[in-house]
């Protein structure tokens, strides 16, 4: 199954700096990338092989990443509250 790739982080677009520079080297967003960089992720169950009709998904990996944000998003404006 193709899915949907995104773009070289250091890839220079429009603007004078890459998105991995717009970035701070202590982010979060960091750690997350790497940790679930360094899982196998068909171990977990995520499924890989889907049929290819219509518009191609997000790599699951991606998906978990968002996912992972979102939830120390969350928890993070929880504590300021």
């Amino acid at each position: 199954m193709k899915f949907i790739q995104g773009h070289s982080r250091n890839q220079i677009n429009l603007f004078p700096v890459s998105l991995d520079q717009s970035i701070d080297p202590d982010n979060e967003i960091r750690i997350i990338d790497l940790f679930v960089d360094s899982l196998s992720i068909k171990d977990y169950g995520f499924r890989m092989d889907y049929i290819e009709n219509g518009c191609p998904a997000y790599h699951p990996s991606d998906l978990l990443k968002l996912f992972i944000y979102g939830y120390i998003r969350i928890a993070q404006d929880l504590k300021k509250e």
